[in-house]
């Protein structure tokens, strides 16, 4: 059994008027440790499915488990990062670091120690008591993903993360990233719309359908020439090609 599992999973809005299904059977299997990328068109609920893993959510049909244990509410076991950081422009980084530790009340005095430690680590230490302001958006993007490790999370749910960066610092952020979820052993959940992305960051990539949508492929992203390349290293690779026209095709 996998850490996440949805089973069965149908989502569907209701207003006066209508039913509006968003999702259909929806079965995933997602293991501890795995980095799973999450394509479709746009509109197709991918964002939702993150919403249902994280319990905020609650699916018409099916169940969503974690660790065995069906989800009904949010969990501590769940962080998130989003498209934008959203920094507190009024605190600095340190104190923005401590956010999701002071929410979920855990020992300020070991929160900081960690938060001070991750950004030692991940070469920010010098920056703990600059604003966000003095930041470029790369690095407000990895102070936002050491915000979320802070409050010792063990999966992670990444919503479209570098699309609001430019395109240079989207690819060494996300190196960076990958490396980082690697390395703290965190299973992560990619939403995004670059397949390049996709494929050169996860271990398996899902292909979701138009609406209602349910994961229509899932291909297990391996290359000949090993499993540890980076991802620039990835999209140089003799396979990379063959996964991108796939999905691409699928996707038209």
């Amino acid at each position: 059994m996998g850490q996440i599992e949805l089973t069965g999973v149908g989502l569907s809005y209701f207003t006066l008027k209508q039913e509006t299904e968003a999702l259909r059977d929806i079965n995933l299997s997602i293991d501890r440790g795995e980095f799973i990328s999450i394509v479709g068109p746009s509109g197709c609920g991918k964002s939702t499915l993150l919403s249902l893993v994280s319990g905020m959510l609650k699916p018409t049909v099916g169940t969503v488990k974690i660790d065995g244990n069906e989800v009904t509410s949010t969990s501590p076991k769940v962080g998130y990062m989003l498209q934008h950081d959203h920094l507190f422009e009024w605190r600095d980084v340190l104190s923005n670091l401590m956010v999701g530790a002071e929410i979920r009340r855990m020992d300020r005095g070991k929160a900081k120690h960690k938060a001070l430690e991750l950004l030692q680590r991940y070469g920010l230490g010098e920056f703990a008591h600059h604003n966000p302001a003095q930041l470029s958006g790369g690095m407000r993007q990895r102070v936002a993903l050491i915000r979320t490790l802070v409050a010792e999370p063990d999966i992670l749910l990444l919503d479209e993360p570098f699309s609001a960066l430019d395109y240079q610092t989207r690819l060494t952020l996300s190196e960076e990233v990958l490396q980082i979820i690697k390395d703290q052993g965190k299973t992560a959940v990619l939403v995004t719309h670059d397949l390049s992305e996709a494929i050169s960051m996860a271990d398996r990539v899902m292909v979701m359908s138009k609406r209602p949508s349910t994961i229509s492929t899932v291909y297990s992203i391996q290359f000949d020439e090993g499993d540890d390349l980076s991802p620039w290293k990835k999209r140089e690779a003799g396979r990379y090609n063959e996964y991108f026209n796939a999905i691409w095709k699928e996707l038209e």
